[in-house]
């Protein structure tokens, strides 16, 4: 993509009133505005579904479309990239979805303790090299930021190709004593995989498929 075209998308977001972009300094000062008040963003008391690491928005625009019950926050830094599901949202009417253009390990200064009902990390980056761990998305650092932010019954959705995250996931959540709901190492070949699992394939999952490569999937729950 074009800077100009990386630009155009920018100053679009900045006219999208679904698209929230804090700065860093008024997260850190502890003055964002919408924390501990996110249902009177949607003007509703509706349950709050956050997908971290969101890209394009596709999973999050597919799971509003799905159950229009929730409310749904997209979060990612890339701009450009957010851009495209804040665009679709906004063309398919859907109130039930906001976007937000923040770092990830800066949530638990955006939400307050107990305001999230569910997580999705879907397709995250596996960060291969042990240097990269503090990058995970589910390392012990990121689990403990999810379960300030998330209800006593919250719950965690990891939809990843990478068998080395899928692994890397469960041999930390037995270590750490957290409640496995389900796990899957392969959800299109076996039975029981939810609804909201195999209904919504982001652009690249779609690749994945065409080359054979298993999509694991775990939900858990963070003590």
């Amino acid at each position: 993509m074009g800077s100009k075209n990386k630009l155009k998308r920018f100053q679009q977001n900045k006219t999208f009133s679904h698209v929230i972009e804090p700065g860093r300094d008024e997260l850190m000062e502890g003055k964002f505005p919408l924390k501990g008040k996110w249902k009177s963003f949607f003007n509703n008391d509706n349950p709050i579904v956050l997908e971290l690491g969101c890209g394009k928005g596709e999973y999050t625009v597919g799971l509003a479309k799905l159950d229009s019950s929730r409310n749904f926050i997209g979060i990612d830094i890339k701009g450009a990239r957010l851009w495209r599901g804040a665009k679709t949202a906004l063309e398919d009417n859907l109130g039930n979805v906001a976007f937000l253009r923040t770092q990830i390990e800066l949530i638990d200064l955006i939400f307050a303790e107990n305001e999230v009902d569910e997580i999705w990390i879907t397709f995250p980056d596996p960060q291969l090299k042990y240097k990269r761990t503090k990058h995970r998305l589910t390392n012990k650092a990121f689990l403990d930021k999810y379960k300030f932010i998330l209800k006593d019954e919250g719950v965690i959705n990891l939809k990843t190709d990478s068998e080395f995250m899928h692994g890397y996931t469960l041999g930390l959540l037995h270590g750490l004593n957290c409640e496995i709901l389900y796990a899957n190492h392969d959800v299109y070949k076996n039975e029981g995989s939810p609804k909201e699992v195999m209904d919504i394939q982001t652009f690249y999952e779609k690749q994945y498929l065409e080359k054979g490569k298993p999509i694991t999937y775990i939900k858990f729950t963070v003590k």
